[in-house]
Parts: structure tokens; sequence; C-alpha cells
């Protein structure tokens, strides 16, 4: 209860796992308006191509983006949902379609168990050879026992039999293994297209709703893979934070108060001779993890090196002070341990180890860093972003002179 006697209500769902969930928006958007639509709209007669001509536009075009982007499980996932279709399209059969539902999840789970190795030159050889095997063998499962299945057809079929849901069920807890804990658009792509698939493989037997999510299954693939290229164009891989292009792209659509601050580690080269690139790469994350902390607004980006910036889009630098000092003693206070190969990876479980480990007196390496910040917010003669990042780097070379980790203006 609070101080004015309201209740206190903690809002329904958290915060950090909406954000955590946000690259799955799009994909369920997707899987429901195709629902929605291959419920309520029956395509003309003179359309009735689309349900042919649809998926196998998209789904090649998404194998296509794949191997351009070099992203080897991508390209498997997509590859093999076109082979597929084209195998329904050419051979249908009960057999060749339950022989599918099991292969088509066997490929992405053997894709999600192996190294990612891209999709391009020496890589893509074994997945190809791969697919035109399961394709003879398909082609001969429709030829050599099609009597069979004329005989048995009504006993055996089952558009989604027990070893399929099976198959399904391993490649899905796979995909979701290994995006873990990132959630990338492109990870989370993957795992929604294998749902296309399961739906379209269920409903197979109405060829408008098979071939609806067959193409749903391409689009989602086609939207993740722009989504990764924008996100390794726009974000640092390292640190996890927005890179410098998108810190340009920011400082266009500024209005006329914002303070903008430059962020240097303090001694790192002499940092990272001493101990190693392993662990300078460690202190880097952490002093990003700190920085994306930060209050007043304010939005971290990894500008280069060992150098960040902080921008406050909606602040004047008066503002953005008192936070860029908080940040600045929050890092300097913070003692990292450096990461051995069983550390765990997450940030509470981390701190509950230190802790622990302080407490018995552990010998475990601690190490502290400190940063230096130069801060700026647009003036008379300078209100232009680029001015006032440049004048930012000034007053960061004034906080180097002044003796480091400190804020100067």
């Amino acid at each position: 209860m609070s101080a004015s006697g309201r209740i206190a209500l903690k809002p329904a769902l958290d915060p950090e796992l909406l954000r955590a969930l946000r690259p799955a928006w799009v994909p369920a958007g997707i899987l429901a308006a195709t629902a929605v639509l291959a419920w309520l709209v029956e395509l003309p007669e003179s359309l009735e191509g689309l349900s042919i001509a649809g998926p196998y536009s998209v789904l090649f075009i998404a194998t296509a983006m794949a191997w351009g982007f070099n992203r080897g499980r991508a390209f498997v996932i997509a590859a093999t949902l076109l082979g597929a279709f084209a195998v329904n399209h050419f051979f249908r059969g009960s057999l060749v379609h339950q022989s599918l539902v099991v292969l088509v999840p066997l490929n992405a789970l053997a894709a999600m168990l192996l190294p990612e190795r891209g999709a391009r030159y020496r890589a893509s050889y074994g997945w190809l050879a791969l697919l035109a095997a399961e394709a003879l063998l398909l082609a001969w499962l429709r030829t050599d026992l099609g009597g069979f299945e004329q005989i048995a057809g009504g006993l055996l079929w089952n558009p989604m039999p027990l070893p399929g849901r099976i198959a399904f069920a391993a490649a899905f807890a796979a995909v979701v293994w290994r995006a873990w804990p990132e959630f990338t658009a492109l990870q989370v792509g993957n795992a929604a297209a294998l749902a296309a698939f399961f739906i379209a493989a269920i409903w197979v037997h109405v060829p408008g709703v098979h071939s609806a999510f067959m193409s749903a299954a391409g689009v989602i693939l086609i939207i993740a893979l722009l989504a990764e290229s924008h996100r390794l164009a726009f974000r640092d891989t390292l640190t996890g934070l927005p890179g410098r292009r998108a810190l340009e792209e920011r400082l266009r659509s500024l209005g006329g108060s914002f303070a903008i601050a430059m962020v240097d580690v303090d001694h790192f080269k002499k940092f990272n001779d001493a101990h190693g690139h392993d662990i300078g790469d460690q202190v880097l994350k952490v002093v990003a993890a700190r920085l994306a902390e930060v209050g007043g607004g304010g939005i971290a980006f990894r500008y280069g090196g060992e150098e960040f910036s902080v921008l406050f889009p909606d602040s004047s630098l008066e503002d953005a002070l008192p936070h860029l000092e908080a940040i600045r003693a929050s890092i300097e206070g913070y003692r990292m341990a450096v990461r051995a190969p069983d550390r765990p990876k997450s940030g509470e479980a981390g701190a509950k180890l230190r802790a622990g480990l302080e407490k018995a007196g552990s010998p475990e390496k601690h190490l502290s860093v400190t940063v230096s910040i130069g801060a700026c917010g647009p003036k008379k003669k300078a209100r232009a972003p680029a001015h006032v990042v440049k004048a930012a780097d000034e007053a960061l070379y004034r906080a180097k002179q002044g003796g480091r980790n400190r804020v100067s203006t």
C-alpha cells in the first residue's frame, strides 16, 4: 500500500519479459492473420494459381536470402520447406506426406544441433546433397510403394502421425534452445516457420489452408532475415548495444533540446595488454551493461573500440549530468570477477556467486575499471548534432587530462 493509502498494483506483465518477446510479435501476427484469412477468405477461380505460385515464390525468396546473407540454419529450414512443398505438389500421397512430416523437423533438428557454418560455399553442399537424397527417397516411396498405399491408404492416413509429432517437438525444442537467451528475430523466425509448417501439415487435406501456412512460413523467414540484417548493421555484437550507425541515424531526428556524452574506458590498452583480449572483452561488456542502465531517458551506444556514447534526446545538459555522474560512480564501484569457463552468464547468478565467494574468502581474481566522460549540449554557435558530438569529444579529452574517472563539460 502506498503512502496515500492506495494499493499499489504490480503490472500484469514484466516489462523485461515484454521486451524479450518483442521479436515474436510479428511472426505471431502473421500466423494469426493467416489463420483468419484461411478461415474467412476463399480465392476466386481466377486466382487459384496463387495457392501454388505463392508458396513457391516466398519460400524460394527466403531460401535465396538465407543463402545470400550466409545464415546456415535459416537456409536449411527454408530450403527444406521449399522442397517439402514441391514434393507434396508433385508426389501427393499419404506415405509421402507422412515421410515429410518426419524429415522436415529432423532436418531442422540437425541444423540446430550442428554448429552454424553459414550457407555459402562448402557449408551448403552437404545440405543440398541431403535434400536431393531425401527427394529421391520420397520419389521411390511414391512409385514403388504406390500400390501398397492404394490398398492400405485408408489405414495409414494421418496428417501428423506420432513420429512426426515427436520429431517436431524435438526440433522446436532445439530451436528454442538455440535462441536462448538472445531471442533474436531470426531465431524466433526459425521457430515460427516450423510452427507454420506444423499447421500446414495438419491441414494438408485442405489445399487452400496448406498453401496459406506454407506461404506464411516463407514470409516469416523473409521478414526475420531482413530484421537480422538490420540488427547486424545497427547493433554491436559484442556488447549488444546499438552501434555507431544507429547513433548517426538517431542524431538526424533530434530536436532542439538534447545532450550527448562520450565515454571512454580509462587505461584500456594497458588493461588489455596486461590481462588479455578475452578479459578486455569482458570489461567492455560490463561497461556496456552499466551504461545501458543510465537514467534520465539516456540511450547508450557503442561508438567504437573502448569508446561509448550516451544520448539524451529530450534533456538538457544540466538534467543529464546527474545521471552521467551516477553511472560513472556505478562503474567505478563495480568489482568484476574474471569470468571462468563455468561462471554463470546471467547477471543475477553472477552477483550471488560473487557474494558467496567473497564471504568464503575465495582467491578468485577481481578487477575494477573506471571511465572518463565528456558531455555537451547544443550551443548558440554549435547546435548541429555533429558539432555537439565533437564538443563532447573535446570535453572527454579534458576529463582525461584532468586525471580520468570524472565527468567534464
